[in-house]
């Protein structure tokens, strides 16, 4: 037992190392971006003192402004459907998984997370074009084929979050509140609803960063008057990094730490109050 003891000591500073090389590894050039975004140079890779004047032109930049406030919108309203549709997929999942036709229709709802996504673009961009010449509709790619193309994909995703916390929830919970009178509809809002809540919670914030990160899918169905953040970003840096973007990277990354500070104190507050409930 002693030499296991020493075995696992010995090894102990050799993970500590890879743990450290591989934080390093990701998260030194997200730092360098962010030094390099209060640069004076217009040169990314050269140092010129500290300033922050690209903030001040970013502010000024129609295009990336315009695109980035695109992107948000697509990304809110796709998350938002993307829940609903893959709740109630999860929900057949689950609760018909029994019922003929159930894995089939599994399959079919996982299908995106392991297609190509220029296959999906590609296949999506044919279907748009195909329903406007036989309905007249959509009349034209924009925000609209956008956000279908993104539900698309992220309902699927949803789903999977969705399923595996209904897979393991107590049935009885259901069925002793139908047993008391409950309708089937209270009984989802008033007892499935808030326990769901968290997964839900996970799964629109999943498809808000998968819409806001797309860009092969996107560039398949936008039309000349919706260009999202990452089109723009990637049309620019093609030409050469701009100090504008790494002032927007900047502003993104420090809006996420904000938000996950905040999503990880309100959970550090709901576990303590539940040990001190206990």
């Amino acid at each position: 037992m002693s030499a296991i003891k020493q075995h696992r000591r010995a090894g102990f500073p050799w993970l500590w190392t890879a743990l450290a090389f591989g934080y390093v590894f990701l998260y030194a050039p997200i730092l360098s971006l962010i030094v390099y975004s209060f640069n004076e140079s217009r040169l990314v890779t050269v140092w010129a003192g500290f300033s922050t004047r690209w903030y001040g032109e970013l502010m000024q930049n129609e295009q990336l402004l315009s695109a980035a406030w695109l992107s948000i919108k697509v990304a809110a309203v796709a998350a938002t459907i993307a829940v609903v549709l893959g709740t109630l997929a999860a929900m057949t999942l689950v609760r018909f998984r029994r019922q003929w036709g159930a894995r089939s229709m599994g399959i079919m709802v996982a299908a995106p997370l392991v297609m190509p996504e220029i296959i999906l673009g590609l296949s999506l961009l044919l279907l748009f074009m195909s329903m406007a010449d036989l309905i007249g509709w959509p009349a034209s790619r924009g925000q609209g084929t956008i956000i279908m193309a993104h539900v698309t994909f992220c309902m699927a995703y949803v789903t999977v979050v969705v399923q595996s916390r209904l897979a393991y929830m107590d049935a009885s919970l259901e069925e002793a509140a139908m047993d008391l009178g409950a309708r089937p509809l209270k009984v989802f809002f008033t007892i499935t609803l808030p326990v769901i809540a968290p997964s839900l919670v996970a799964g629109w914030l999943l498809a808000f960063t998968l819409s806001m990160d797309d860009l092969v899918v996107a560039s398949f169905v936008s039309g000349p008057g919706a260009t999202t953040l990452p089109m723009v970003v990637y049309s620019s840096v093609r030409l050469g990094v701009s100090p504008q973007i790494n002032a927007l990277a900047t502003i993104i990354i420090a809006v996420v730490v904000v938000a996950v500070s905040v999503a990880g104190y309100l959970m550090y507050r709901q576990d303590k109050q539940r040990t001190n409930m206990q």
